[in-house]
């Protein structure tokens, strides 16, 4: 079968997700963490995603998925490109022509911005995961009226940035510089992007560190200084990029663990089906779960000291205290890796857990 590659003009309303995949199971729907443990979509025959490889959130086509489990020939949704395409961040990033990572600026633009399109198409109250997608069309006309990067100091820049980067674009924009660059210098950074010394190491050291974890991930029998040698660093940035690659491979171990713990609320139907972002807080690792209203908490953060506890605020959950007390807040666990079936059991009886860790 033709791999898929994105959405295709007017198919928008037959996305799916994995959950959505689980739901439409048959004989009968199961629950997410089993389709997903299963890898009931990578059965003989199934359709491919059509989402790109490496998205973070998976997605199918209910035409193709349909016809797959009736057992009837699966469709081929392949076509010539149209402005009416519906492309995701890797895919928006290769017609623009630059990397996923520098894309992440770009898609603030009010041009790009004010057409981003969340699939799957949901239902008022259906608060499913959705996945932002941009049609081709306006992707080529941003291409077409943004400046080459030789015109101007400012070019490369969505227009109205100024001469100070935004926040969320601080980032963004540092990537593309070491795209274009594995040496360059904090210096450099500060020079191009107006933006503090302390900034422009740490994001530095960070995005150096991503991708040499991404290396030895890929080629295990690279060391982490193999791998930054080979991506072209300097040594005198190895040092901080190697333990930042160090974080990197911590966060990504537990990953695999918090995502079970998440599958199983949303299987009980107590947090929305989503994929878990571990963060590095200070000198630690720590996520949060947003729990649906009816629960007994705003959410459950996991901290890599202490395990799980309970969060009264929903828009910032982990928060600035490493151990937080008082109403509302219950740590569920002496065990910093429960299962989750005894998560979910703790979180459900008010009366198990400790006020402090």
């Amino acid at each position: 079968m033709k791999e898929n590659a994105m959405i295709r003009a007017g198919r928008a309303g037959r996305v799916q997700t994995m959950a959505d995949l689980a739901a439409a199971h048959l004989p009968k729907p199961i629950r997410l963490g089993t389709f997903r443990n299963n890898k009931l979509h990578l059965r003989e025959g199934h359709p491919v995603p059509i989402s790109s490889p490496g998205a973070k959130t998976l997605l199918w086509d209910a035409e193709q998925t349909s016809a797959f489990n009736a057992g009837e020939p699966v469709p081929d949704i392949t076509g010539e490109d149209s402005d009416e395409d519906l492309l995701d961040r890797q895919e928006a990033a290769a017609e623009l022509g630059v990397t996923p990572r520098t894309w992440n600026s770009y898609r603030y633009d009010p041009r790009i911005a004010e057409h981003t399109v969340l699939v799957p198409e949901r239902a008022p109250g259906d608060d499913g995961p959705q996945v932002e997608h941009w049609p081709r069309g306006f992707i080529r006309a941003f291409k077409a009226g943004r400046p080459d990067k030789g015109q101007s100091p400012q070019s490369g820049r969505p227009e109205g940035s100024g001469d100070m980067v935004p926040r969320d674009q601080i980032v963004p924009r540092i990537t593309e510089l070491l795209d274009a660059d594995p040496a360059v210098t904090a210096a450099a950074v500060v020079d191009e992007l107006s933006v503090a010394m302390t900034t422009a190491m740490k994001c530095l050291a960070q995005l150096r560190g991503r991708r040499i974890a991404d290396l030895v991930e890929a080629d295990p029998a690279l060391s982490l200084d193999a791998a930054a040698a080979r991506l072209g660093y300097p040594a005198i940035t190895r040092r901080r990029a190697i333990a930042a690659a160090q974080d990197e491979q911590r966060r990504r171990a537990i990953r695999p663990y918090l995502q079970g713990v998440a599958d199983a609320l949303a299987d009980a139907g107590a947090a929305q089906a989503g994929e878990v972002e571990v963060l590095h807080v200070g000198d630690r690792l720590a996520a949060a779960i947003l729990l649906h209203p009816e629960q007994p908490a705003q959410a459950l953060v996991w901290d890599v000291r202490y395990g799980w506890r309970t969060a009264t605020s929903r828009r910032h959950p982990i928060g600035k205290d490493p151990a937080p007390e008082g109403d509302g807040i219950r740590y569920l666990s002496t065990d910093v890796q429960p299962k989750p079936a005894d998560v979910l059991d703790a979180l459900a009886d008010r009366r198990r857990g400790r006020k402090r860790p």
